[in-house]
């Protein structure tokens, strides 16, 4: 990995991420935890900076389940949006230690809405979310073998009436020559939100899934298969909401190929490509993913088209 020393910034953006979004509002229930479509790895470089760009277009999004309820049109609460974008900084701290900052955008579903049209129109793209992740990697893997991290990430609605979200769960990651396999779940807790006519808030628990195997095909190419998924409210949790009494809840699952192309732009300063990865393998200071996720239920959209690209400092 290529790397440019940082002293106090990156330290002082943490900080100050953390900190702000911890004076942000709670939120409103939710339908199932959707995270972004990347696989997140066990390479750490003290110093090193990575900037992300992690882009998904969902097609052939499943209609809303309606019903006339006390002369009202209510609509599902399953979690669906037509543009997702994120942005995000990843710090190197140690060999075993990574953070992470981020912020996310969304074309979601309307949330308010009269006619069965309205239903399933979607909002115009807007800030989401913001997020701070931690990765602590208590087993590295050096080459062929196994390594064992543990991720555990906060995120904050950015709009008042939404339901923050506490993630975590280990990362699995083996290799056998050009082979990796990546195995990453994780449960999603729920805090803060809307109370239901009992009083309740829903804070529930979701599980969900990041796994992907990859072939390196050459220095330049890497072939993927990805697997995403959620399922919601694991034992029942959470005092369910107007919309999850009525329509239940959804689970989504997705599964695709996706490619990366690794590559120096060749603009000199002070960015450089690495000598090698612990695999051997000479990596590249850009990375670009494309590729296309295949819903496997009527909850989840047909097609999720995936983009993605990493650029290391």
């Amino acid at each position: 990995m290529c790397g440019l020393r940082v002293a106090g910034a990156r330290s002082a953006i943490w900080v100050l991420t953390v900190a702000g979004a911890a004076g942000l509002p709670a939120g409103a229930g939710a339908g199932p935890a959707i995270g972004q479509f990347e696989v997140k790895t066990l390479d750490s470089e003290p110093g090193e900076i990575e900037f992300q760009s992690q882009n998904a277009y969902a097609l052939g999004v499943p209609r809303r389940k309606t019903v006339l309820e006390n002369g009202e049109l209510e609509g599902d609460d399953n979690s669906q949006a037509r543009d997702r974008n994120a942005l995000e900084l990843e710090f190197g701290i140690t060999h075993s230690l990574k953070t992470r900052i981020g912020i996310e955008y969304e074309a979601e579903r309307r949330e308010e809405f009269t006619t069965l049209r309205e239903a399933d129109g979607f909002q115009d793209l807007k800030l989401d979310e913001y997020a701070a992740e931690v990765i602590w990697i208590p087993i590295p893997r050096k080459g062929d073998g196994i390594g064992l991290g543990f991720v555990v990430e906060y995120e904050v609605p950015a709009e008042s009436g939404e339901a923050k979200t506490l993630i975590a769960g280990p990362i699995f990651e083996w290799a056998s020559g050009p082979w990796q396999l990546t195995l990453i779940p994780t449960l999603v807790q729920f805090l803060g939100g809307e109370r239901n006519d009992a009083g309740q808030r829903d804070e529930k628990i979701d599980f969900a899934y990041a796994n992907h195997l990859k072939y390196h095909w050459s220095d330049s190419i890497d072939f993927a298969l990805e697997t995403y998924g959620t399922i919601e409210r694991v034992g029942g949790r959470g005092g369910r909401s107007e919309e999850a009494a009525l329509f239940g809840d959804f689970d989504q699952h997705r599964i695709g190929p996706v490619v990366y192309w690794n590559f120096d732009p060749g603009l000199g300063g002070t960015a450089h490509a690495p000598e090698g990865d612990d695999d051997g393998h000479d990596e590249k200071p850009v990375s670009l993913g494309v590729g296309a996720l295949f819903g496997l239920n009527s909850n989840t959209p047909a097609t999720t088209l995936k983009l993605s690209l990493e650029v290391f400092f």
